[in-house]
């Protein structure tokens, strides 16, 4: 993978791929008090438990909370996902329907934004100008606020993420909700139901746009 570093004026360094960016701030997320989280995936920002493919674990003391999309719930690595996430000791997570933009946030001081693909990696900005890392972490509390406690998510979520597969893959195909429901055995109106949950996990509208959101996040 090509990595590339480009610095720019106030005090924002732009570089390209995941291991550049845990190579320059590790120390930084070892020793963090504070982390701030919001992301898309799953995939981004896992940390892991020295297998040295992502950031390592925050310390045991530093207070954490992480923002993820609803959407993130339906996936099938969630269950396991989680397992490492709430074994930090002082992790909060809460939900949100909205598309966050990709964010870290280290102890108020740095924050580190996602940005798009080049160089066949994705380009990421690492922030240490104050007042824009305040502007980034008034925005990130405003999502916080606006998120739904993971615990009173999941419950209905777990049930939702056994069956979407199958609800997607039905809809992808256009099967009228009668058949579906007996394709699944369940009634009319449970299956219904079942689509409306799945809408508004996937922040979606429409069945057309739940389809299209869930290929974007690899659900399908």
């Amino acid at each position: 993978m090509r990595n590339s570093t480009r610095a720019t004026a106030g005090g924002v360094t732009v570089v390209h791929g995941e291991e550049e960016v845990y190579r320059r701030t590790a120390h930084l997320l070892e020793n963090a008090t504070t982390l701030d989280c919001a992301t898309n995936t799953l995939a981004a920002w896992r940390w892991t438990q020295g297998t040295g493919d992502g950031p390592p674990p925050p310390r045991h003391d530093a207070q954490v909370r992480k923002v993820y999309r609803t959407a993130m719930l339906l996936d099938p690595a969630w269950t396991q996902r989680m397992s490492v996430v709430l074994d930090h000791p002082q992790v909060d997570i809460r939900v949100t329907s909205e598309e966050v933009n990709e964010t870290v946030i280290i102890d108020g001081r740095l924050a580190i934004l996602s940005g798009d693909m080049r160089f066949g990696a994705r380009s990421y900005s690492l922030i240490t100008q104050r007042e824009t890392v305040l502007g980034i972490r008034s925005l990130f509390d405003a999502a916080w606020r606006s998120a739904t406690d993971l615990a009173a998510y999941d419950a209905t979520a777990a049930e939702i993420r056994l069956i979407a597969p199958q609800v997607l893959d039905l809809l992808g195909r256009g099967v009228k909700d009668e058949a579906a429901a007996r394709e699944l055995g369940l009634s009319v109106r449970t299956y219904r139901r079942r689509v409306a949950d799945l809408m508004t996990a996937l922040g979606a509208d429409s069945r057309f746009q739940a389809g299209a959101r869930a290929r974007e996040l690899g659900l399908i």
